[in-house]
């Protein structure tokens, strides 16, 4: 967890977010990848599809188990990782970065504010 970025929140979930303007990345924690193993399989949600916070929006396999991405804000997908079709374990390989799942167009910009700093997510997951 020594390597999280600064500018990252987190859901309980274990999802990460990276805010930019009106839009929010989404990916998967490091500790999540860590924990599902070597990731075989990525399916991401339709560009255009609106999510609710907390809602089931991609899906991650692993050669232990398939879990839920969940959408740790709401609004609009405006653009979903296509190389996670073909290159699954760029989730194990760069989770902050081009193991993204998908980019979301805020539409509830308070909701931010209830997910977790990386600090706050580091107790979480020690504890």
């Amino acid at each position: 967890m020594s390597n999280v970025p600064g500018d990252l929140k987190f859901a309980k979930s274990h999802e990460w977010v990276r805010v930019s303007g009106d839009i929010a990345t989404v990916g998967i924690s490091d500790h999540a990848q860590h924990e599902l193993t070597d990731v075989v399989f990525a399916e991401v949600p339709q560009v255009g599809r609106k999510v609710k916070a907390g809602e089931a929006t991609a899906v991650v396999e692993s050669v232990k188990t398939a879990s839920d991405v969940y959408a740790p804000v709401s609004g609009e997908i405006v653009e979903a990782n296509g190389d996670l079709g073909s290159n699954p374990e760029l989730v194990n390989k760069d989770p902050y970065g081009k193991g993204w799942f998908f980019k979301v167009k805020l539409s509830n910009p308070t909701e931010l504010i209830s997910l977790m700093d990386p600090t706050a997510y580091t107790k979480q997951i020690s504890g």
